[in-house]
């Protein structure tokens, strides 16, 4: 009895001894956390769940820091693993309902807030948070109630530019006789600079332009480039304007001998996302082949409803100009290949093996991405360093491994893939032994991160990546997402 005393005792001492270390790692994680540093607060909260598995604010404080990477299948587990450990838990209800929104899912997320409301009655941010969602869920199925076959109706078709008048007081840069012109272009990249408009006219008659443009190319996009000669990958802008003009200034303007590729995510979150579009929208109409646009995972409405594009081109325009918007996203490429030896996509490789070039070519892309099979993968996937394939952080597509590059590249003789999609340090990431490589061209990215921006030189014959860093200019006082869903403004709790 004596024994089974003292080794309670012994047990007991060791399981405070595993809560204090554990309770110090929180509070290091906590610190990393203050100061934005969220990988290595996940990297601590992690630390502390391996000595304390069942406690539920390791996991819910996880949970958070895996909203603010943007991981938001990792927020979604780890929230819902911290109400299964306590289903008191406030917090996870409202971190798991912020998973929830940023994946769509707005039904499941309105049930959390509804349960949040239900145990805090007077909390006034709870109210305004199932409010919020609830108009978005009514909304959604009002859409879906007058879907019909007219919805399918081009917005070009209901346009009469002719009929629309330039008012006597615009003074700002005009498409002379239905061109664009560089004259035009560097007109028009002043006048965004003095956070003025480009008048509706002009802007409508450069989204039909290029949806035009962009209905005569494939889903693959390939070019040639001739030895000597260099093109210019950038990542995701964000509708980071000023940062957009210093990759520019640093670099050049896009000409015939000045070739780039934007790899998505154009727009959403920073507040310049329609100056951002209308720019390289307009550079891609005065160099139709030495300008290229790839689609990435926030050229699609359900992103665009919930980080910003679409309130900003309301405010800003109209909501016939985002439906406008929409209709053009759908048709930019999802891939593109230079020399048949580099591929260029926003997200990654694919769920399943076996996937070739010609499978790309034969995606019917013109549609808002399906949660499964190629295209969605090509917008969401992101590289891991261990073999195989996981399922993804961020709850949509997957992750893949070294392995998987290497299988996918020797059965389609490429040699290197250029994706962005995730926020680096230095703006870039070389992975996977060389082959898989990010590029991210955001600094400060949400004025938070403190990353630098990054843009790739590939010069034929060799192709190699050659990688050049900017930090982040000044900008006028306008927050990341001013426009963005009211839900995703207001504070995660």
């Amino acid at each position: 009895m004596a024994d089974s005393a003292e080794s309670r005792v012994e047990e007991t001492a060791a399981g405070d001894a595993q809560l204090e270390q554990a309770e110090r790692l929180k509070a290091k994680a906590n610190d990393y956390f203050n100061v934005k540093d969220y990988d290595n607060a996940i990297k601590f909260y992690t630390d502390a769940i391996a000595l304390c598995a069942d406690n539920a604010i390791y996991y819910g404080n996880r949970s958070l820091s895996y909203l603010r990477t943007e991981c938001y299948g990792y927020a979604l587990a780890d929230a819902t693993r911290a109400l299964e450990l306590d289903k008191a838990y406030i917090k996870g209800y409202y971190r798991r309902a912020t998973a929830k929104m940023a994946l769509g899912k707005f039904k499941e997320a309105l049930k959390d807030y509804e349960t949040v409301v239900k145990v805090k009655p007077n909390d006034k941010d709870a109210k305004l948070k199932y409010q919020e969602c609830s108009k978005i869920v009514k909304r959604k199925a009002f859409e879906r109630a007058i879907a019909s076959d007219d919805s399918k109706k081009s917005v070009a078709d209901a346009l009469d530019l002719d009929s629309m008048a330039i008012e006597d007081d615009y003074t700002g840069p005009k498409v002379d006789n239905g061109q664009v012109t560089i004259t035009f272009m560097k007109e028009l990249i002043e006048w965004f600079k003095d956070q003025k408009k480009l008048h509706r006219k002009y802007a409508y008659q450069i989204l039909l332009q290029v949806k035009q443009s962009l209905q005569k190319l494939p889903s693959l996009v390939e070019v040639t480039i001739k030895d000597g000669d260099m093109i210019t990958v950038c990542g995701d802008i964000h509708g980071q304007y000023f940062d957009l003009l210093h990759i520019f200034e640093l670099n050049g303007l896009p000409s015939e001998t000045n070739p780039y590729v934007f790899n998505g995510d154009f727009v959403d979150r920073g507040s310049w996302s329609v100056e951002v579009i209308l720019v390289l929208f307009g550079f891609k109409l005065l160099y139709p082949d030495h300008f290229h646009l790839m689609r990435g995972n926030h050229e699609t409405d359900n992103m665009n409803q919930m980080y910003g594009f679409e309130g900003e081109v309301k405010a800003k325009y109209t909501a016939q100009m985002f439906d406008f918007f929409s209709e053009v996203f759908q048709w930019l490429p999802l891939a593109m290949c230079i020399n048949s030896r580099v591929l260029i996509m926003h997200g990654g490789l694919f769920s399943e093996d076996g996937v070739t070039l010609d499978d790309i070519r034969k995606i019917d892309r013109n549609r808002q991405p399906p949660d499964s099979g190629p295209m969605c993968d090509l917008l969401w996937s992101d590289p891991q360093p261990q073999p195989g394939r996981s399922v993804s952080k961020r709850g949509v597509s997957c992750q893949f491994g070294p392995d998987v590059s290497r299988a996918f590249m020797e059965q389609n003789n490429l040699e290197l893939i250029i994706r962005s999609h995730e926020v680096k340090p230095d703006g870039y990431e070389v992975a996977h032994d060389g082959r898989c490589v990010t590029v991210f061209s955001a600094p400060n990215y949400c004025d938070q991160m403190g990353n630098k921006g990054s843009y790739i030189h590939l010069t034929a014959p060799a192709l190699k990546p050659e990688f050049h860093e900017f930090a982040a200019v000044p900008h006028p006082n306008v927050k990341p997402m001013a426009y963005a869903n009211a839900l995703m403004r207001m504070g995660m709790m």
